[in-house]
């Protein structure tokens, strides 16, 4: 069962979710009151899943959220009293994975960390996907600024430009890419 950092950000006591999640068989690490030491509290406890009981998430409690996701990233559920769709937009954009409105019945928690967990590794893929992708691009980019190098200092055609860089790249067991970012890198150097 995922490990929960329980963070209570309203007046009301938090007991009863805590009970409930304990009920459905989580192991409730110890929670902290507000959200403004959110991202010092993830780094301390490694939670799976960080649940937050807000009244309306403040834009402290956005920025907090905001950078966990970028620094320490993890599912997020937000429990809310508020159902605005700007501050429902914007709890998403700052990385909560669920965000769920009025109240929670016990049996309806498991799911809604199920889901909170399921949403935030597609997530993950999809951001693991967007990196290769743009690697692919810069290394393309690199891999042609090379080749115009070669074209211009050497007087080669793209085609031998090319076939020169391989070449280089497999005699010094290098990626092309890596051969390019080096030939780059000394041309800057050189001038």
């Amino acid at each position: 069962m995922p490990r929960i950092l329980l963070i209570n950000d309203t007046a009301k006591p938090i007991g009863e979710l805590r009970a409930a999640l304990v009920e459905a068989g989580h192991e409730v690490l110890d929670g902290i009151e507000g959200a403004a030491a959110l991202l010092r509290a993830v780094e301390t406890h490694r939670p799976d899943v960080v649940i937050l009981d807000v009244d309306s998430p403040s834009r402290d409690t956005l920025e907090q959220l905001a950078m966990l996701h970028r620094h320490a990233p993890r599912p997020v559920v937000m429990f809310s009293a508020n159902d605005d769709e700007q501050l429902i937009r914007a709890a998403v954009g700052a990385g909560v994975a669920a965000y769920v409105v009025d109240g929670l019945a016990p049996s309806r928690l498991r799911p809604i960390v199920q889901l909170a967990l399921a949403r935030f590794e597609q997530e993950a893929q999809l951001r693991q996907q967007l990196e290769g992708v743009q690697q692919q691009l810069q290394d393309r980019k690199t891999i042609e600024q090379a080749k115009g190098l070669l074209m211009e200092k050497r007087g080669m055609s793209e085609r031998e430009a090319y076939a020169a860089l391989r070449q280089q790249a497999m005699r010094q067991n290098l990626k092309l890419a890596e051969l390019a970012r080096r030939i780059v890198a000394m041309a800057d150097l050189i001038g």
